[in-house]
């Protein structure tokens, strides 16, 4: 069956995504405007500074980093094509929650350290994290479906493609998350988020 994969009315949820995350890159990286250590997921700093959970996920540490999750939001748009996406606001909504249970997610990791007195000290930052539970997400997806999310029709169909797909881009992406600079914590969170969300 031949796929459309033109602009549609669904699109504008991607582009806003992508435009967000070059503008937050310009006011400060390029231009400089805002110091982006403002905005990173730091543990310590969270119960004083609750904004950095949705923050931490708008800033990237460089052109490389903002790019590769560039590639992550147009890779997961053509899952959800394929999939048959019929929602113009599924992946607005999904980043909002996901950003708040990834972060619970690591807040369960880090409490159970502080009981065996380890206090981990990181600053974390970058969209990779919802790009990982969108994987997850569409992953389990690909497998069974999902007609609703959240009381709203979304359409999604089972695809064996995507699954073939979604399932070596996952692996490949849990290889290079144990490369030095890269955060396993957030992407590994970002996954289980991901398939909790499918769930419910």
């Amino acid at each position: 069956m031949a796929i459309n994969n033109s602009i549609s009315k669904y699109d504008l949820q991607y582009f806003v995504t992508g435009l967000f995350l070059f503008l937050v890159f310009i006011f400060t990286d390029l231009i400089g405007v805002i110091d982006k250590e403002y905005f990173y997921f730091v543990p310590r700093l969270i119960s004083d500074q609750p904004y950095r959970i949705f923050t931490s996920i708008l800033v990237h540490a460089d052109l490389n980093h903002l790019l590769s999750n560039i590639g992550g939001i147009i890779i997961t748009r053509y899952f959800l094509i394929r999939l048959g996406i019929e929602s113009r606001f599924f992946y607005l909504k999904f980043i909002f929650i996901c950003s708040f249970l990834n972060f619970f997610i690591i807040w369960v990791y880090e409490k159970i350290l502080s009981y065996f007195n380890i206090y981990p000290n990181y600053a974390a930052l970058g969209f990779s994290g919802i790009i990982y539970a969108l994987f997850g997400f569409l992953l389990l997806t690909s497998f069974y479906g999902k007609s609703h999310f959240l009381g709203k029709q979304i359409g999604l169909k089972f695809n064996y493609e995507v699954q073939k797909m979604s399932k070596t881009i996952c692996l490949i992406g849990l290889i290079f998350s144990f490369l030095p600079g890269v955060s396993l914590l957030g992407q590994l969170s970002g996954f289980i988020a991901g398939c909790f969300l499918f769930l419910i």
